[in-house]
């Protein structure tokens, strides 16, 4: 008899510890924040920033890191200005030409030809026309490192590509060749 006491105790206690559980409902959590983040809806507003919706704006007068000031516009007068006053801020020995050649080949070249002549893979196969000699050109140094900056006609800006030192290299040796060095 009491065996059969002892066997109904077990069976009610298992009973009773498994009616206790429910599935439908998640067990206690010791740190439930670190199972279940909080989802944020994309472009959605937050409590992050002061007006809720967008990011903080940069105090005013900064400048990024890394940008470098070009007061000429992108304009005609922009250009005059630059070819008249624009100096570069190079020295003659901080001038690589070994360097500034090969990134006048690589970005150049192609159209203005490696002479500087406009004759350039892309000219002689028809695809540009009417890029010019710097021979026969009015350019300095500014008005090619404002023309590299911003472009001009169908020539694009080289900005993106070309960091300002490059720039300048390139300007630099872009006069060797109207110079005929």
């Amino acid at each position: 008899m009491k065996s059969v006491y002892k066997i109904s105790l077990l069976v009610c206690l298992a009973i009773l510890v498994s009616s206790c559980h429910d599935k439908s409902q998640p067990n206690y959590q010791y740190m439930p924040n670190m199972y279940e983040g909080v989802s944020y809806e994309t472009y959605s507003e937050s409590g992050a920033f002061k007006n809720g919706k967008e990011g903080q704006l940069p105090v005013a007068g900064t400048i990024n890191r890394g940008y470098e000031v070009y007061e000429y516009p992108n304009t005609t007068a922009g250009l005059e200005a630059a070819r008249s006053s624009l100096k570069s801020p190079l020295d003659s020995t901080a001038v690589d030409m070994n360097n500034a050649k090969q990134l006048y080949e690589i970005y150049c070249g192609i159209c203005h030809g490696n002479a500087g002549d406009g004759k350039g893979k892309l000219v002689t196969q028809g695809k540009f026309l009417g890029v010019p000699s710097y021979k026969d050109r009015p350019i300095t140094e500014g008005s090619v490192f404002h023309v590299q900056t911003y472009g001009l006609n169908s020539m694009g800006s080289y900005a993106n590509q070309l960091n300002t030192h490059e720039r300048w290299l390139v300007s630099a040796y872009v006069m060797k060749l109207k110079n005929g060095n």
